[in-house]
């Protein structure tokens, strides 16, 4: 399941803010509907440091004094306010700590999707090249063999999966044209977590209604002096 940006706004269409606590780089802030937790979640700095709470888990970041700073991605990008703009890759490198809960977690987790991605491109690239020393049949034996050995393995997870591609071997005769999946580790099965990706739009999301509740105060305090 992938979590986008209308289905991040869905879930927060009633969400209210309330700062539980201020004094510069130390804040506490919270985010939920007013009659419900559900889908609520706090941010907390401190100097260097933001740590995220809520139900899609506990991230703590660290890169510089003011982490707010760090996330407000709309002055590298516009303030487009239909976009929220989050960058995981780069988000994920400062994490210090995630989840903690007794089920674990993390910001990256396996992909199926990746995973079987892969190994098609490996057969596709096969059954192309085997299309002078193959026969048909044959072409359409080794194609079958990857789903019945590899593929069908899939639903059991990386666990599963991986040692029965790594230990895949199709040939013909004695070995005249032999495949198996050779170096999967150079490929990186892992994608972001739909709970580390709704984090990352709350961050940017929540950053911006914070500046823009402080954007009248900031405005007079500009005026009066």
């Amino acid at each position: 399941m992938t979590c986008t940006q209308e289905r991040f706004e869905r879930d927060v269409a009633e969400h209210k803010m309330t700062v539980l606590h201020e004094d510069g780089v130390y804040r506490h802030i919270r985010f939920r509907r007013p009659d419900s937790s559900s889908m609520h979640f706090d941010l907390i700095t401190y100097p260097g440091y933001l740590v995220y709470s809520g139900d899609m888990g506990c991230y703590v970041f660290s890169r510089l004094t003011d982490m707010f700073e760090f996330f407000r991605t709309d002055r590298l990008h516009g303030k487009d306010p239909s976009k929220l703009h989050i960058n995981r890759g780069y988000w994920s490198e400062k994490l210090q700590a995630v989840d903690g809960n007794r089920r674990s977690g993390g910001a990256t987790e396996f992909s199926p999707e990746k995973f079987r991605q892969v190994i098609n491109e490996y057969r596709l690239n096969w059954i192309h090249e085997g299309r002078d020393s193959l026969t048909r049949d044959q072409r359409r034996e080794l194609w079958e063999a990857v789903d019945d050995d590899v593929l069908r393995y899939l639903d059991e997870g990386e666990h599963s999966v991986y040692p029965k591609a790594n230990d895949f071997s199709w040939s013909v005769g004695r070995d005249t044209y032999h495949y198996h999946f050779a170096d999967l580790w150079e490929h990186d099965f892992t994608d972001y977590t739909f709970h580390f990706t709704w984090c990352c739009y709350a961050l940017a999301w929540a950053i911006r209604q914070y500046d823009a509740a402080k954007a009248p105060a900031a405005a007079e305090e500009a005026c009066a002096s």
